[in-house]
């Protein structure tokens, strides 16, 4: 067989990218957005620079030049590596104290480095270890630190043969930690982002223009306003004017009459006027109609022409009709309790005191409960707020920094989606990994190191290339002669594999697990000892047309455990799997699964609707390739045993991933990228709703379904129809009809969608 062609991403994208990010830096109205999108502009700059100078390979696992695959790139949105090196940074304060004045190397960054491997350096990295005193934010800050593990041990063949694998990049990348305490959660607890993160956020808060227009009015304006109607009022030789219900002017006229104290409570007035409007954005309407005339009247009328003093009349008439007359219980009862609302604190206001409150706890640590933040405002932090309640949603800003069992942060609402309980699971996986060794130094750095790999952005691979792993770090490999299994660690990954699958599948029922939560779910299934096939999400843009043996295995999993049941039913999944002794195909130089890549490719005619690009008609085989592994639900129930958990909890799972399905069907069409998204996943719900149906009895099953019959609106009438009769035993022909006229609901399609709605009329929604 001839050599595959290996291919590499277009340039479009990231143009388009570049693009998008000058508009935002030109002319978005906040300084930060504008901040943030010029920063994207450069990085977009460096990708487009090295993708043209032949630097940057963007599809490979190594896309920059001469760099190993296990160097921490920076990644742009979409994977495109940038050829930047996060941990290529400047020498900081501290770091420059350090380094000797007659350091060997050519940059400090090297001088320094080397200065470590001396006896002085080795000692303190030792110290480190041993007390803990040591971040690491980037994994190859802890390569050094094992370093000097392995020569206390007198490990020196290890050490060196280490050494001689970072030393080409030793005059650019920092190889050692922050020399401060680190503040990891330990246990079974995990927080989303730091107090420092927190706070600054809580910081950034500012009052609405709106908000602070309005607090304007109460606080300075409303009183100064009163004042003034006050004083013209007091030139109306009779009756107050007022409005007729027709909307003429009635009552008696101003600058009839002119109180002895009047010229003085005029230019008291207009003083305090003139100091507020140098501070404060003037008012209109009435206000400053009758302002202007205050100043072009020192003491009587004649400055004033007849026209005026009508309008004068009128203003009076509008005021006293809107809040009543000076004086009044009316306007005394309105300004009362406008009076209380501009009293109470502003949201940015008590944001400041929450974020102060945050300033007691480091700041690369958490919260050990929000008990220690909450609480009324004191007299000491604002005066003026004394007493006022913290709001609840800005405590629940303040709990992204709570440190929590997984399962309290879901039930807060921190915890969010998949996504963010990606971000959160390594802090547990972590410490489980590094329980096999013993030494609990070596330990300690190891777990800190695999939650800082974990951080690493994923790079946009083609060619079936699999991400960089954690064991393909140097100085990871060199401590592997160091880590045993251990039963207990090997029960307690499966438990806590099992403990995060349920919250997921509970707490997200409508939603496939992201791909950061399945390479987790994968280290914990490892580490577990549990031969589990799961599956990523593949994007439709960057699909290889094949498939790796991963998925026919996952495959075959849920043609087993599904077999007979509503959704083998509804997507006519294959009985079985014939047994392969050996792959049979191979590309890339990786065994390939081409007999499941040609079924999910015949499966996919039925989405085929007379047009669509190759995104499209990707998009079409990849959603079978989902529909035929259940995308990680049945290796997942059936791998951890978890059948009758699910019988238990698979009425209310499917219920409300239906629930969900109809209600994102129901939101407005904004662009026709918004309305394929929402087709996509709204199918995806859909299937994941009858793969939770499927554990149901049938009693159960009926009711749910007609819930779901009761519920749906025209639109989604035929994907209903469709399942009620699968239901009752019809089955979908070739394009995805019954008999009975329903349809089976996909999310793609090439061409045309059967449930899009054209954003404009002239516009026909097509691909997926």
């Amino acid at each position: 067989m001839a050599e595959e062609a290996w291919e590499t991403a277009s340039a479009g994208y990231a143009m388009g990218r570049l693009e998008q990010a000058l508009e935002r830096a030109l002319t978005a109205d906040d300084a930060e957005v504008r901040r943030r999108a010029a920063a994207r502009v450069d990085a977009w700059r460096n990708v487009l620079d090295g993708m043209a100078s032949g630097r940057l390979t963007i599809g490979s696992r190594t896309p920059v030049a001469e760099t190993p695959a296990w160097v921490t790139l920076e990644v742009a949105h979409g994977g495109f590596a940038t050829g930047r090196y996060l941990a290529e940074t400047p020498l900081r304060e501290d770091e420059s104290a350090r380094l000797p004045e007659d350091a060997p190397g050519e940059t400090d960054r090297e001088r320094l480095n080397l200065w470590f491997l001396g006896d002085d350096g080795l000692a303190e990295l030792g110290q480190a270890l041993r007390t803990g005193n040591y971040r690491i934010d980037v994994p190859e800050e802890s390569a050094l630190l094992v370093v000097a593990w392995l020569l206390e041990r007198e490990q020196h063949a290890a050490a060196l043969d280490l050494v001689s694998e970072l030393r080409p990049l030793m005059h650019r990348l920092r190889f050692t930690p922050t020399f401060s305490p680190s503040s990891t959660p330990s246990g079974a607890v995990v927080r989303l982002q730091p107090v420092a993160e927190v706070r600054s956020t809580l910081r950034q808060a500012t009052v609405r223009p709106q908000i602070a227009a309005m607090l304007e009015t109460l606080r300075v304006w409303n009183p100064l306003y009163d004042r003034l109607v006050a004083l013209w009022c007091d030139t109306v030789d009779d009756e107050l004017p007022e409005l007729t219900a027709d909307g003429a002017v009635v009552g008696g006229w101003p600058c009839q009459v002119w109180p002895d104290d009047w010229v003085e409570r005029r230019s008291q007035w207009l003083d305090e006027f003139r100091a507020a409007a140098e501070v404060h954005r003037h008012p209109g309407d009435n206000f400053a109609r009758l302002q202007a005339a205050l100043e072009r009247c020192p003491s009587d009328s004649s400055a004033l022409s007849g026209r005026e003093v009508g309008w004068i009349r009128r203003a009076l008439a509008n005021t006293i009709q809107a809040h009543g007359a000076p004086g009044s219980e009316a306007r005394a009862a309105l300004r009362a309790m406008q009076s209380t609302v501009a009293a109470r604190p502003t949201y940015a206001t008590l944001a400041h005191v929450l974020s102060c409150r945050l300033d007691r706890f480091p700041d690369d640590g958490g919260l050990p409960t929000l008990d220690a933040i909450d609480g009324e405002v004191t007299a000491d932090e604002v005066p003026a707020a004394a007493g006022s309640a913290m709001p609840a949603h800005l405590l629940a800003k303040a709990a992204r920094a709570l440190e929590a069992p997984i399962g309290e942060l879901v039930d807060r609402g921190v915890i969010s989606s998949g996504e963010v309980l990606a971000r959160v699971l390594p802090q547990i996986t972590s410490q489980l990994l590094a329980a096999n060794i013993e030494d609990p130094s070596l330990a300690a750095a190891y777990a800190q190191t695999y939650a800082a790999f974990r951080r690493r952005r994923s790079l946009l691979l083609l060619n079936l290339e699999h991400q960089v792993r954690f064991d393909e770090l140097p100085w990871i490999e060199a401590v592997a002669p160091h880590r045993d299994r251990r039963t207990k660690v090997t029960r307690a990954a499966a438990q806590s594999l099992r403990e995060t699958t349920v919250v997921a599948l509970t707490a997200f029922p409508q939603a496939i697990l992201p791909n950061p939560l399945v390479r987790e779910f994968g280290a914990l299934a490892s580490q577990a000892e549990l031969k589990m096939p799961l599956v990523e999400e593949v994007a439709a843009d960057i699909f290889m047309g094949t498939f790796t043996q991963k998925w026919r295995t996952a495959a075959s999993v849920a043609s087993r455990v599904l077999f007979g049941t509503l959704y083998a039913q509804y997507y006519d999944l294959p009985p079985s799997w014939p047994t392969l002794e050996q792959p049979r195909y191979k590309r890339w130089g990786k065994a390939t699964a081409d007999d499941f890549a040609d079924v999910c490719r015949q499966r996919s005619q039925e989405a085929a609707n007379g047009g669509g690009g190759y995104v499209a008609q990707n998009g079409t085989v990849l959603e079978q390739s989902q529909i035929l592994t259940t995308h990680n639900l049945a290796a997942l129930v059936d791998g951890l045993q978890l059948t009758d958990w699910l019988r238990e909890v698979a009425p209310d799972l499917s219920d409300r991933a239906f629930t969900w399905a109809l209600q994102r069907q129901t939101q407005p069409v904004t662009t026709w990228i918004s309305e394929l998204q929402g087709i996509k996943n709204t199918a995806y719900a859909w299937r994941q709703a009858i793969f939770y149906l499927s554990f149901c009895d049938r009693a159960v099953r009926r009711d749910v379904l007609a819930r779901l019959e009761s519920r749906a609106d025209a639109r989604l009438a035929p994907a209903v129809e469709g399942l009620l009769q699968v239901a009752a035993g019809e089955r979908f022909a070739a394009e995805g009809r019954t008999a009975g006229g329903g349809r089976r609901l996909l999310g793609w399609s090439a061409g045309p969608h059967w449930l899009a709605r054209p954003v404009r009329e002239d516009v026909h929604v097509s691909g997926g």
